[in-house]
């Protein structure tokens, strides 16, 4: 192996390893810092120690993060002629140029961040590039974060000045923390937590395309009760209240696949995806797979009773559809929600309803009517429990049921 001069603060490290074929690859390797986190036992409580003077103190676990940074640079293990030498040598300079312009580069910026090519990205164009490349179903979401983040950069005054251009290296945890400040003042329910995840998927994704070399979202968190549930939801006297009202201009297909939603408990994204393939019309069922777990779940496939409403809401296909013409053409889902709006507010129901509750309103409503909770899972596609529980607790009769299930108490 090549003898290699590290001092004992560099940072990067130049580092080699031997390769199968007898060549030494040479590599830089960064020290980013450490993080810590409390060891905790299966009860969730903090480990202590119990010996020596840490006695009585909680235990942490630390991780030491560190990054490598390939070079493309290789020497030869064993030289045995001049020119073996020669090229080791010179190999070896310009590796550690490298190493002392990567060194410097992080000098540079103050919190420890890196571009490793084009110092002048624009965060904010990279992340628009993201999109325009992006091809899963939550793209709009994605979309929403960017927004939401120039909106922040806009009404913050500390940071008005990166609202046209912001380097990848300038984004820091001060300005992380008051991003999810600003994402909690503006959103309902877990809409903050939704888009700051979208969020940092860009920055994760930055990071291992070498833009940044650090995330500034570590250690900065939204945290929400997944078990509360925060959105309005319709009651069957709402929903009724709602099928019965028309208005002019309105879109038959968005009524109709809103209804459908209301009474199934799909979401947007499986509703507009709908064909008449996906309906068993000779044993009234429904049997799709969810576009969110789709390829991620071994239980992403749903089947859904259908009562003759159902069928009859769905239809059967004309003369000039097949098996898989949709069942509900809908619009963009920004049109959806708008004539939505414009429906519930000519209904006279004031409340803050969005598309996805119909799907909370139709497990509260089957929870409230006696259905077993497994099986409103298995309605809505939950692989478990955990997701299903939070409708037990929005309903007040269930909570009222399970106290006077106790035995009366006689003082």
């Amino acid at each position: 192996m090549a003898k290699l001069e590290n001092k004992s603060k560099d940072n990067p490290r130049l580092e080699q390893r031997l390769l199968a074929d007898g060549q030494i690859s040479l590599y830089l390797e960064y020290y980013l810092g450490r993080e810590s986190e409390p060891v905790l036992d299966e009860f969730g409580e903090p480990v202590l120690y119990e010996s020596g003077k840490m006695a009585g103190t909680p235990k942490f676990k630390v991780k030491h993060i560190r990054r490598k940074e390939n070079l493309n640079l290789y020497l030869v293990a064993t030289p045995r002629t001049p020119i073996d030498r020669q090229h080791n040598k010179e190999t070896l300079q310009l590796a550690k140029k490298i190493r002392q312009e990567r060194e410097q580069e992080l000098l540079e910026s103050s919190e420890g961040y890196r571009l490793k090519k084009d110092r002048q990205i624009n965060f904010l164009d990279y992340f628009q590039t993201y999109i325009d490349n992006y091809t899963k179903k939550d793209i709009r979401m994605v979309q929403i974060a960017l927004q939401r983040f120039k909106d922040f950069l806009n009404d913050t005054p500390e940071y008005t000045k990166f609202a046209k251009s912001i380097k990848p290296e300038q984004l820091n945890k001060d300005m992380m923390v008051a991003f999810t400040e600003y994402l909690q003042s503006r959103s309902i329910g877990e809409g903050a937590k939704s888009i700051y995840q979208r969020f940092k998927k860009v920055i994760k994704y930055a990071i291992e395309h070498d833009v940044m070399i650090k995330n500034p979202c570590t250690g900065v968190v939204i945290k929400v009760d997944d078990q509360i549930l925060r959105k309005d939801v319709l009651s069957l006297d709402e929903e009724q209240v709602l099928i019965n009202t028309h208005y002019d201009g309105e879109n038959p297909n968005i009524r109709r696949a809103f209804i459908m939603c209301l009474y199934c408990g799909l979401r947007f994204c499986d509703v507009k995806d709908l064909t008449f393939a996906n309906v068993d019309f000779a044993n009234k069922l429904l049997k799709f797979e969810q576009n969110k777990t789709k390829g991620h779940s071994a239980n992403s496939g749903v089947i859904i009773p259908l009562n003759d409403g159902l069928l009859r809401l769905i239809g059967e296909p004309t003369e000039s559809q097949t098996k898989d013409s949709l069942i509900f053409p809908l619009p963009s889902y920004e049109m959806c929600l708008k004539a939505l709006k414009r429906w519930v507010k000519r209904a006279g129901i004031d409340k803050h309803i969005s598309w996805h509750c119909a799907r909370h309103s139709f497990a509260v409503n089957i929870l409230n009517n006696g259905a077993n909770i497994k099986t409103v899972a298995s309605l809505l596609g939950h692989s478990g429990l955990k997701h299903t529980e939070k409708y037990t607790r929005a309903i007040d009769r269930l909570k009222e049921d399970a106290i006077n299930s106790l035995p009366e108490l006689n003082i």
